[in-house]
């Protein structure tokens, strides 16, 4: 075609990947990126177009923001007008649509099953030749801006990110208020006598042309027949060839440097974040700067800032990181995590990074560190997993306007020329004169002059000087500063292991007294990478609130001693997790096999021979105390959330009272806890990836030697009496269970409610008809409750599973509407969805059981994704590994009568074997509301909860699938 350009140009890429990708250049010169993947389940688009909210007008913030929403999620055009259509079809096929708006860009996005793939593009692409914008839809969407900064307004890291760009200059756009609200779109905009429909227009016509858009296609099909789909589609978006935005210069004037400002957060925390505004190092991207600099500047071993902070009993967290805004300026942006103490001696810790940045002046740029960090990503660039399409390709998408054709699958992410003078002349603007501190405590509360005018966090602001910061110098610890040492477990041998035959489930290769080992060798992604789960089961972990303090303290002093040794491993491809489970510890091993091995030997030994330092035993227990107490500043939803959970299940203590056992724990407390936990002790285990079998028997008969064996064992085996087993409240049939509370959080306004409709026990033929309801349900929900009634922005819609036993959950968050009446609008809905499924032709159902199908039969994209889904049939004990099979055969033999009677029974409104629970937080807007509810009787066949703990006492349970080990099958 005249009006094309196909480039033949080779696109660097994985060694092992067998996708297809051209560059192609549309006459309108639209940038398109194809990649052909015979092997993919989903296809998908990205639209990124070069305009964010930096370009939003003046007395209209949020335009940017509000154009994106209109134009995706009302996503109507003149060839399809139909709002929300769009959406419903994508949603109906097996796929999603979601966007993203960031200061210079906006991103949209879709996938979709493979065979709807062509009609969804045409749906996807007709917003940016003509939609259509109604006033209707704007101002709806308006709403849900509203929504999205009310549901802000208690993040802390939004009022962080928004007061960092309130303190900076104000005729530059990083200062503006690019989220957008109610008053900056509708208020204002009609005080000035604007049309806010007009303005979106105008906004579109002068940004949204063909030449500042970048666009990536995903699918199984051809390079050729997917160019043809290009041609045929966008050659119509207009090109009126803007410039875009357009440099502006730094954001900060010489007042807005070298300052410290003092801010109130909403949570129990101390925090230091030191700021430096930089040159973007995507502009060196083969060097690498930011790379080296995070590296050496954030390292955890002996001789760095978090080696000595911690030692000190100062910090519990350090991260260095570079945040890249535009193509003028990033913020190289180190964060501290301080304890009580740490927070006392804020300026010895400012004094002690810069004094390691001034060692870093003064010592050569390490050549052999350079050289570890670019074997590391040169492993990870060609041995990377595959993930979803949709988000490949937004990575994708936001480099092809940075990077040349090449380099737009790598990226700034394979450094490989090594330059001491690019590093050194990025590390000279990390100076006292160019910096910026933030530093948050609840302890400036009432010491602060000023108010942020968005968010409302408090703060004051002092001007450091560079005398000031010399003198913190001086007085900082840190005499024996040290680079990185050698890194020992950067992999040297990614060879791939041939398994012995074709294991296509996990089998059980090991059991005995002390252990069970399932193990899956990998027969599907061919990358050199392994995956352990060991879980202890410990019976004596929940036995009270004490005893499952104490565990959670346990697990982040193992943590906390490891930082050191796995910091290491995580650099080089390992990770690892050591979490406290409803059934004892879990610990987690991943990455590139070749020293797995070690680092799942040192977590090991450090969990066998712990011991409890004093001094740390107070930090880590000062950290757990301020993350208990937080709790009752979370959002609403996520109270409900956690209601919810204690209801069901019979696990886990009210934080409440986890949070007054705490202040009368010791260092004492834990060492005698210790061997109880462990006295008693069954593992779990579950190997899969490159590691042969004699490999993974070998590892788990080292655990049991090490906790088992010898004179005086660590642990004692299990009696299968004694193994720890997760039960459900069994809900009464015909009732509706209703738990109304306060918000804990005085100043939140938002309330919540979580409506949770209890349906099954496992089994394959009701979970096919669930997910069936929820697939045809998920988009008209979302499109009534959120978008028509505006009853929130957090509005959400799933399945819910626990331990086996399945229901849905609509759950939502808003300031609009109390709990009570959203309630009510969540059963106004089934009502009038049950028209929906009796009306529904045969041919639609058909079509609805088909992408359910596709859905199913989509392959695990990499290791982790499909071990993770074994482990849960082993941990649950259900053992069904090949569920998604086993449901697509009975999803072929669903019929639609059968679908309506699932729904009749167990969803629809009135039905006498419907089992409800109604979660409501009420927050400061509606107390009134509250009140006049717990002061109303109960209507028939409901039953309020008082007491979670009493309820969950006094209620039959499900039995858990997990029987005793003498009882479980091979």
């Amino acid at each position: 075609m005249a009006n094309l350009t196909e480039i033949d140009e080779e696109i660097v890429k994985p060694r092992a990947d067998k996708r297809q990708y051209r560059r192609v250049v549309l006459g309108n010169s639209l940038q398109v990126l194809l990649i052909s993947d015979p092997d993919t389940d989903k296809s998908a688009a990205c639209m990124s177009v070069s305009i964010g909210y930096f370009s939003d007008p003046d007395g209209c913030e949020g335009l940017a923001h509000l154009l994106m929403r209109v134009l995706l999620l009302a996503h109507a055009s003149e060839k399809y007008p139909g709002e929300d259509s769009s959406s419903q079809y994508i949603t109906e096929h097996g796929g999603y649509t979601n966007c993203a708006v960031n200061a210079d860009e906006t991103e949209y996005y879709f996938n979709i099953n493979n065979d709807f793939f062509e009609e969804a593009l045409d749906r996807f692409f007709q917003p940016f030749v003509k939609p259509l914008m109604s006033a209707e839809a704007a101002m709806r969407e308006i709403k849900t801006v509203e929504s999205v900064y009310q549901n802000s307004l208690l993040s802390d890291k939004r009022r962080m990110q928004q007061l960092q760009k309130h303190l900076s200059w104000e005729s530059h756009p990083y200062h503006r208020f690019g989220l957008g609200n109610w008053y900056t779109l509708d208020v204002r905009p009609k005080a000035k006598g604007l049309d806010i429909r007009h303005e979106l227009l105008k906004f579109y016509e002068e940004n949204y042309s063909a030449n500042l858009m970048q666009l990536v296609l995903y699918t199984k099909e051809s390079l050729d027949e997917i160019q043809s789909l290009v041609e045929n589609k966008f050659q119509d978006i207009r090109n009126s060839n803007q410039r875009g935005f357009q440099p502006t210069g730094l954001p900060f004037k010489s007042e807005h440097l070298m300052i410290l400002v003092k801010a109130v957060p909403i949570k129990e925390r101390h925090k230091l974040t030191v700021v430096w505004p930089i040159t973007p190092s995507w502009h060196h991207y083969k060097e690498g700067p930011c790379y080296y600099l995070s590296r050496v500047i954030g390292h955890k071993g002996e001789g760095s800032v978090y080696h000595i902070l911690q030692k000190l009993g100062w910090a519990t967290g350090l991260k260095a990181i570079e945040y890249v805004w535009t193509s003028e300026f990033s913020f190289f942006t180190v964060i501290i995590v301080l304890t009580d103490a740490g927070h006392e001696h804020m300026q010895d810790i400012v004094g002690l990074l810069f004094k390691y940045i001034q060692f870093l002046e003064q010592t050569p740029v390490c050549k052999r560190i350079f050289e570890e960090l670019s074997a590391v990503c040169e492993t990870r660039f060609h041995y990377q997993d595959k993930i979803s399409p949709v988000n490949y390709i937004i990575g994708i998408a936001s480099k092809m306007k940075k990077y040349p054709p090449k380099d737009w699958l790598v990226g700034s992410s394979l450094p490989s020329n090594f330059n001491p003078d690019v590093v050194h002349m990025f590390l000279r603007e990390f100076s006292p004169e160019n910096v910026r501190i933030f530093w948050e405590s609840k302890k400036f509360e009432g010491d602060t002059d000023k108010v942020e005018p968005w968010f409302g966090t408090a703060y004051t602001v002092e001007k450091i000087t560079t005398s000031m910061i010399q003198k913190w110098m001086s007085s900082a610890p840190g005499d024996n500063l040290q680079l990185p040492t050698p890194n020992m477990f950067i992999p040297t041998n990614l060879s791939l292991k041939v398994a012995q035959e074709q294991v296509k489930f996990p089998v059980l290769l090991r059991k005995s007294s002390y252990s069970k080992l399932w193990y899956k060798p990998d027969t599907m992604f061919s990358i050199p990478k392994a995956f352990v789960k060991i879980e202890f089961n410990c019976p004596h972990v929940r036995n009270s609130p004490q005893a499952e303090v104490l565990a959670n303290i346990f697990v982040q002093l193992l943590c906390d001693y490891l930082n050191e040794h796995v910091y290491y491993a995580q650099i080089a491809g390992l990770h690892y997790s050591i979490l406290r489970t409803n059934r004892g510890l879990e610990v987690t091993v991943f990455g590139y096999n070749d020293k797995l091995n070690i680092l799942l030997g040192t977590v090991v030994d450090k969990i066998a021979n712990f011991e409890v330092k004093p001094d740390r035993f107070s930090i880590i227990k000062e950290m757990t105390t301020k993350g208990i107490s937080n709790f009752r500043y979370g959002e609403p939803s996520q109270l409900a959330r956690e209601y919810c959970l204690l209801i069901l299940r019979d696990i886990g203590w009210p934080w409440k009272q986890k949070l007054d056992v705490l202040p009368h724990l010791e260092v004492e407390d834990l060492d005698k806890f210790i061997p109880i936990m462990f006295s008693r002790t069954f593992l779990e285990c579950f190997i899969a990836g490159n590691m042969e079998c004699d490999e993974a028997i070998s590892i788990i008969k080292h655990v049991e030697s090490i906790f088992f064996e010898g004179l005086n064992p660590k642990c004692q085996p299990l009696f299968p009496s004694l193994h720890l087993t997760s039960e459900v409240v069994k809900f009464g049939r015909g009732v509706s269970y209703l738990y109304s509370v306060q918000g804990l959080n005085p100043s939140n306004e938002n309330s919540a409610l979580l409506h949770y409709i209890q349906v099954h026990r496992d089994d394959f033929i009701l979970n096919v008809k669930l997910q069936l309801f929820c697939l045809i349900a998920k988009e008209p929900a979302y499109h009534q409750l959120s978008s028509i009634e505006q009853l929130g922005y957090t509005n959400q819609f799933y399945r819910r599973n626990d331990f086996g036993i399945h229901g849905v959950v609509f759950l939502i968050q808003s300031t609009m509407k109390n709990p009570r009446d959203i309630d009510s609008r969540v059963e106004a809905f089934l009502e009038k969805f049950e028209n929906k499924i009796y009306e529904m032709t045969n041919d639609e159902f058909k079509r609805n059981v088909n992408a359910l199908i596709d859905v199913k039969l989509e392959k695990h994209k990499n290791l982790w994704e499909e071990s993770r889904f074994y482990w849960q049939e082993i941990i649950n004990g259900i053992l069904k590994f090949d569920r998604r099979e086993a449901e697509v055969e009975v999803l072929r033999q669903v019929t639609q009568q059968e679908f309506i009677d699932f729904f009749n029974e167990y969803i629809k409104v009135g039905s006498p074997r419907k089992k409800t629970l109604s979660v409501r937080v009420y927050g400061k807007k509606h107390l009134s509301e509250y009140r006049s509810e717990k002061s109303e009787p109960l209507q028939l066949h409901s039953l309020r909860i008082d007491d979670i703990l009493s309820f969950r006492r006094s209620q039959p349970h499900y039995g858990s699938f997990k029987g005793s080990f003498s009882n479980m099958k091979l």
